[in-house]
């Protein structure tokens, strides 16, 4: 297989970054959206047929599919140690590109509709073609090295994108928390990327991954606090993927980056930053399975389960339903994150790595179908509240119709595409381990119930009075819509089993039924708990939110983990540890400094009195001191 034109999938994008970042002024805005629109056609089509190339003629050879790179060297740094640039192709990179691009095309669609009229149209695209440059690029790096450096600029162009709204303190704000949040995981991040060189000599995925390779075989020679320092390795890079993922106790940037338009919620939250996290775990899971039997697989596992409970509960009580649609994300990848977590290597035993990216495709799929439907909604009413919304579905048929569609996926009702990929996800948990199966289960039926509050909240309960009338929106806007409503019907259908597993070998994968109907029937009890609390406007929900009391209060300020972060970085870090530093360092380090050119300023003014200008006081001077020196030497020489 011929990879050359591989490199031109992100190329595009970064060439229509160029254009529109450089021309920003000169070309049109109508014009700009159609050339983002354009760049991102030719790099889906592109990946569309790289995806047929590979899984239809070429990617298998005698059943196993093969790994087809192609790179060059950057930096050498010894014999075997060196960074290289290049393209990796196997099952779950070309999975990455299809995903990327459809969600990535979707956007950009629906943005020239959204965004018609805004003052900075044309630096949106450009920024929305960098963003989508970075992802392709993280997807196909060949090495840890090369992930590390897309990844950084995913975090660069987020913030870009977070804070479009420069002249507003919240956007500002909210692009600076997630900027810092997750440079502090990305520290974790290249400190693990430093050891693994370090103790293999190796950043090459192919090397690393190989279950008969020095660096797998070989995990167990350097120990550190008990154990191997290639865990320790792992778990620093796992805290670089918790970060931009969201996973707790790292979320906290999370609801914040909402202050961004709605595209790019739809964009960050559906299918590339928060997914990066989940797709570096899969990319190095060999490493994670093999290395001390999995231990850093345990942690992946619990934090990944615990991050879908405590995100599901925060998501019954939020008001605003871009953070409700932002709560679920971070739900839905720990959801992903378990997956990986309680997934064996072999065979079927691969079942949980499968569903990860089962999940992760179909997640993709409904919950950009769900932010764009938000958008959309937004767009009409002009508030992002609960409060003010009521029965649009009168207003806005195909809005209505296909957030139905989304929020039927991922609640995982059959025959959308979320049952099956949350059907074999709670499969792997039940053979694995039963206590996150139980988690697993509980979260079905809390994500049916807070997905279907906001749909009947938007769309059916109390008819709001609305200032203008809505209205349904443009055709740009719809079209994705209808898109992807398509993708979450039918995209549960495909046999991912057949093409993505840990050992590369495709199995049959069957439903479980038994599993399945458990699953269901939660998910339908909360569907129907929704239909009493929201479908017409009543007062359960307000009674039942004073029944639970404190608890309701701690989920919907969000469990006070920001104001705990605040707390510890000013009161603390700021106020007792960096504050006398800084005035130890004003005081002492910058007043010694300060004191000795003061001392010398004052001594060359002294010294500056002895300069008269006049030859003969020179003459003089030299006179004397030649005579005071002949008059030492000749003492000393005595």
């Amino acid at each position: 297989m011929n990879l050359s034109y591989i490199i031109l999938i992100p190329l595009i994008p970064f060439a229509v970054f160029l254009l529109l970042g450089i021309f920003n002024k000169k070309i049109k805005p109508s014009i700009s959206g159609y050339i983002g629109v354009l760049g991102l056609t030719t790099s889906a089509i592109l990946s569309f047929y790289t995806a047929y190339k590979y899984f239809f003629e070429v990617g298998k050879v005698d059943g196993v599919y093969q790994i087809l790179v192609e790179k060059t060297t950057w930096m050498n740094f010894t014999d075997t140690l060196s960074i290289d640039m290049g393209i990796l192709i196997d099952p779950i990179s070309v999975m990455m590109l299809v995903v990327v691009s459809i969600v990535s095309l979707m956007v950009h669609i629906y943005s020239r509709g959204y965004m018609k009229g805004d003052d900075g149209y044309t630096k949106f695209f450009a920024f929305l073609s960098l963003f989508s440059f970075s992802m392709f690029g993280l997807v196909l790096a060949t090495n840890l090295f090369q992930i590390y450096i897309f990844w950084e600029l995913v975090g660069v162009s987020s913030y870009l994108l977070i804070g479009y709204y420069y002249k507003k303190p919240s956007a500002v704000s909210a692009a600076k928390k997630a900027f810092i949040v997750t440079r502090f995981a990305d520290l974790g991040f290249l400190i693990g990327i430093l050891i693994i060189g370090y103790y293999t000599g190796t950043y090459d995925f192919e090397t690393l991954n190989n279950p008969e390779g020095s660096a797998i075989l070989n995990w167990a020679s350097t120990s550190f606090m008990g154990l191997s320092v290639l865990t320790w390795a792992l778990i620093l890079i796992f805290i670089g993927g918790a970060g931009k993922s969201a996973m707790f106790p790292l979320h906290i940037w999370l609801p914040d980056a909402m202050e961004g338009p709605t595209p790019v919620s739809a964009l960050i939250h559906a299918a590339t930053m928060v997914v990066a996290g989940v797709y570096l775990v899969a990319r190095l899971f060999p490493m994670f399975y093999f290395v001390e039997h999995g231990f850093v697989l345990n942690i992946v596992a619990y934090v990944g389960a615990f991050s879908a409970l405590f995100a599901a509960i925060i998501a019954i009580t939020q008001t605003d339903i871009k953070r409700v649609l932002a709560f679920s994300t971070m739900s839905q990848i720990g959801y992903m994150m378990l997956a990986l977590g309680v997934s064996g290597y072999d065979g079927h035993h691969g079942v949980g790595y499968m569903a990860s990216m089962f999940h992760l495709f179909t997640h993709a799929m409904f919950k950009a179908l769900l932010f764009l439907g938000a958008g959309s909604v937004i767009h009409a009413v002009h508030s992002n509240y609960l409060k003010d919304m009521g029965g649009l579905r009168k207003y806005m048929p195909i809005t209505n119709i296909t957030f139905l569609v989304a929020a039927l996926a991922i609640s995982g009702v059959p025959p959308f595409s979320g049952f099956f990929s949350k059907d074999e996800i709670l499969v792997a948990a039940f053979e694995h381990n039963r206590l996150i199966y139980y988690v697993g289960v509980l979260v079905a039926g809390l994500t049916a119930f807070y997905i279907f509050r906001i749909y009947f909240g938007i769309f059916w309960g109390k008819d709001k009075t609305y200032q203008h009338k809505p209205k349904e929106s443009p055709l740009s806007m719809t079209v994705p819509l209808l898109f992807l409503a398509l993708m979450s019907i039918f995209g549960g259908f495909i046999p991912f089993s057949e093409f993505i597993t840990p050992d590369k070998i495709g199995f049959e994968s069957q439903i479980d039924y038994p599993l399945a109907a458990i699953a269901v029937t939660v998910g339908l009890i909360g569907v129907f708990l929704a239909w009493i609390f929201y479908k017409k406007e009543n007062s359960l929900s307000d009674t039942y939110a004073k029944a639970f009391g404190p608890f309701y209060k701690w989920a919907s300020d969000k469990f006070y983990l920001d104001e705990i972060y605040l707390f510890v970085t000013k009161k603390i870090l700021i106020k007792r540890i960096s504050a006398p530093i800084a005035k130890f360092d004003k005081k002492y380090v910058d007043g010694t400094m300060e004191g000795i050119g003061n001392k010398t300023v004052s001594a060359s003014e002294k010294i500056k009195g002895m300069q008269s200008g006049k030859v003969q006081d020179y003459a003089f001077a030299f006179i004397a001191g030649v005579v005071v020196i002949a008059l030492v030497f000749i003492y000393l020489w005595k």
